[in-house]
């Protein structure tokens, strides 16, 4: 998978955390522009997610964490996938219990891996 990493992050998220955006998506690309400089994590774009029925796709990752995967992200989510990301950071182990801070991103969840 090919993937570009924006570095110099601002945030105190550890360099490892990262939202990964299928720069392939319909808005994907946009997405991610969106995100970087908001969120206290990497924002790095992956060539395919395999979510191409539910453009775009958006995943959060980071050692000792749960792995979430997202599909029907757009560009005007931007605020609730940043709010989310907040969520996935201040989580124990990144399980989120509670996501209604995150908005309509709560129905988008296609899955989550335990850290």
């Amino acid at each position: 998978m090919d993937r570009v990493a924006e570095d110099g992050v601002p945030g105190d998220g550890a360099p490892e955390d990262r939202v990964i955006v299928c720069r392939t998506c319909a808005g994907g690309a946009d997405l991610a522009a969106l995100l970087r400089g908001r969120v206290g994590v990497a924002v790095e774009e992956a060539d395919c997610l395999n979510v191409c029925e539910r453009p775009a796709s958006l995943a959060l990752r980071g050692p000792g964490r749960d792995v979430y995967l997202f599909a029907g992200v757009r560009p005007a989510d931007a605020a609730d996938a940043a709010a989310l990301v907040r969520l996935w950071q201040d989580a124990e182990g990144g399980r989120i219990e509670d996501a209604r801070p995150a908005g309509r991103l709560r129905y988008c969840l296609l899955g989550r891996v335990p850290g």
